[in-house]
């Protein structure tokens, strides 16, 4: 029903910034959640930062202050702007939604972070 495609993911430099997004689309009625996981190469997958139901945001406590979360429900897009990065957070990052008591997630794209 609602697929996500993720996108700007990469290369960067310790203390660079990337800017990921995460567009929608499908059958889209009422979200309940959408955020981002990551997963490092050989761990668990995550939660990095999400809108809750009611629409306010936890971050994990090793991005707070350096990642934000928005969204522009106008193009079903979910964004995360990443700063200061450093090697531990290299991952595949993926998008996730839940609408309707299910669970839906992006395809990944991979953040790679260089001393």
């Amino acid at each position: 029903q609602v697929q996500l495609v993720e996108s700007g993911g990469g290369l960067v430099q310790a203390g660079g910034s990337l800017r990921l997004s995460c567009a929608a689309s499908g059958t889209i009625f009422a979200i309940n959640a959408m955020g981002w996981y990551r997963q490092p190469a050989g761990k668990q997958r995550e939660l990095v930062a999400a809108f809750t139901n009611f629409g306010s945001r936890n971050y994990a406590d090793s991005v707070k202050g350096r990642f934000t979360i928005s969204r522009d429900n106008a193009k079903n897009t979910v964004y995360l702007e990443m700063n200061r990065l450093q090697p531990e957070d290299t991952a595949v990052y993926y998008c996730y939604a839940r609408q309707r008591g299910y669970d839906y997630w992006g395809q990944g794209t991979q953040v790679t972070v260089s001393s």
